[in-house]
């Protein structure tokens, strides 16, 4: 790259001094880049003064300097739309006369394979100014370069509608996701099915006579259970021990959507047992590697859990506050900073879990676990919010208790889960169909980008002026120029 173009780095000012910021001139980092879009840049999030410039290692970059980030990450690259400069984290290439900046912009975008082939460092790994000198570069004619990034913009622009039409389309599929999981939660979806119901006039079991015979049935569970330990301990039940059961959560019913008549308004903690488990120690290897599955809330996702990343040992599990959850629970992710928070999966297998996520206990019941799992798939947004605590929002056992539950019949419940789980199974082909699409539009692009610097994208011309004369004509130029100062810290001319 250092024969057809300068390599200039950049620099960061002293940010323990403000005013060394918030200036006139544009400074870029690779943050900057992350989620930039197009060809173009001409300012960052934050812009740096004359005494900070003067202060660093940032330099002027011209108009049409191609932007190359060198570290966290490599390859990110961009046209400079004015005279700009940049952090550290960046090598520029100022291409010299005779080398379109578009021509390198659009063979740096493919070439970051060769350029991290120069990278050192192993967390992060860095190309230096000296390594990315060595980036090969496929120097055609001055005319065929612009004939070239004609085709090729032409090409990958096509390509561009393309990649966002199937965008579009993925993201009317997470539209249509959440609508059906909405309907199907709140009774819309089965509006003509209970309309049938009707009009059969054969009786049914409303959601308020499930839940109360819910609540009968895990009253009865925990007073056999208690009836057990005493008779184990060999007392005999005081009076009053009926009472002494901790109250269930009930959900607070103000604002809440209308449901059918026939379903009602619970809590999670009303119908189910909510379990937080724990970690066994680090330090002791005998608590790993055992043939209990456990779960942490990073693989809590929305699917169904048939393995676990990780295993635990008998005495693991008897070490710690974590239990065997049944098969069919469902898990719900409670803490996180990314998108863990108020994801869900359904165990597919008996397992443990981590302090991080909740289990409920659903087959305790003869509610459908899958219904369960849209419920709360269908307020992951609210879920999240729901959080407490400030510089790691999370949920904990109360909150989950507390989240409210809208509960229809046992047999709606299963009309709920055949048609929604028919309508996702559709969804989930159409997504998949879209990756693919997706990831044939990247090789398509990869295949374009290796066409065009193979020199078998456009026509070559026998008039154009050779590749090795411009090579040679830049060498004497750069020739001509030795012993002449580069100005450090000033403003360059506005081209390339």
């Amino acid at each position: 790259m250092d024969q057809i173009s300068e390599v200039v780095g950049g620099g960061t000012p002293n940010t323990k001094d403000p005013a060394n910021f918030g200036g006139p001139i544009p400074w870029i980092t690779p943050a900057d880049m992350s989620d930039h879009v197009g060809k173009l840049i001409g300012e960052g999030t934050r812009s740096i003064s004359e005494q900070g410039l003067a202060g660093s290692g940032a330099r002027w970059l011209p108009q049409g300097a191609v932007l190359f980030s060198s570290r966290a990450p490599i390859g990110y690259t961009a046209i400079a739309s004015r005279t700009l400069t940049t952090n550290q984290g960046f090598k520029s290439f100022v291409p010299y006369e005779g080398v379109a900046s578009d021509y390198v912009y659009h063979w740096l975008s493919s070439a970051k394979q060769h350029a991290e082939k120069l990278a050192s460092g192993t967390t992060f790994p860095e190309i230096s100014g000296a390594k990315a000198a060595l980036i090969p570069f496929p120097l055609a004619p001055t005319l065929e370069q612009t004939r070239i990034v004609e085709k090729l913009e032409e090409l990958l622009s096509d390509l561009d509608a393309g990649v966002a039409e199937l965008k579009a389309a993925q993201r009317k599929l997470a539209q249509y996701r959440q609508s059906l999981l909405k309907a199907a939660v709140e009774g819309t979806l089965t509006t003509d099915w209970r309309a049938a119901r009707v009009r059969s006039g054969e009786p049914q079991e409303t959601g308020a006579d499930l839940l109360q015979r819910i609540l009968n049935e895990r009253r009865a569970s925990r007073e056999a259970k208690q009836l057990a330990k005493y008779a184990e301990q060999g007392k005999s039940p005081p009076k009053g021990w009926r009472t002494k059961f901790p109250e269930v959560v009930s959900a607070d019913q103000i604002n809440f959507a209308v449901l059918p008549k026939s379903w009602t308004w619970s809590s999670l903690g009303e119908c189910f047992f909510v379990a937080v488990g724990a970690t066994p120690s680090r330090k002791e290897p005998r608590y790993w590697g055992g043939n209990i599955a456990w779960v942490s809330s990073g693989e809590v996702r929305f699917e169904r859990i048939a393995q676990t990343r990780e295993t635990i040992t008998s005495e693991g599990l008897n070490k710690t506050s974590t239990q065997i959850n049944p098969k069919g629970s469902v898990l719900l992710g409670m803490i996180g900073e990314g998108k863990t928070r108020g994801q869900v999966a359904i165990l597919d297998i008996d397992a443990a879990n981590n302090q991080n996520c909740a289990a409920i206990w659903v087959p305790e019941t003869k509610i459908a676990p899958e219904y369960v799992y849209y419920w709360l798939w269908s307020r992951y947004d609210e879920t999240r919010r729901g959080s407490s605590g400030n510089n790691q929002p999370a949920l904990n056992k109360k909150i989950v208790e507390a989240i409210p539950f809208p509960l229809p019949p046992l047999n709606e419940i299963r009309q709920i889960v055949e048609l929604v789980e028919s309508a996702l199974t559709q969804v989930a082909g159409q997504e998949a169909a879209i990756e693919h699409a997706l990831k044939q539009v990247t090789a398509q692009r990869k295949n374009i980008l290796k066409a065009a610097f193979a020199g078998q994208l456009v026509p070559q011309d026998p008039n154009d002026e050779p590749a090795n004369a411009l090579l040679e004509r830049i060498r004497t130029e750069r020739a001509n120029l030795t012993g002449t100062a580069k100005p450090r810290g000033r403003k360059p001319r506005t081209t390339a």
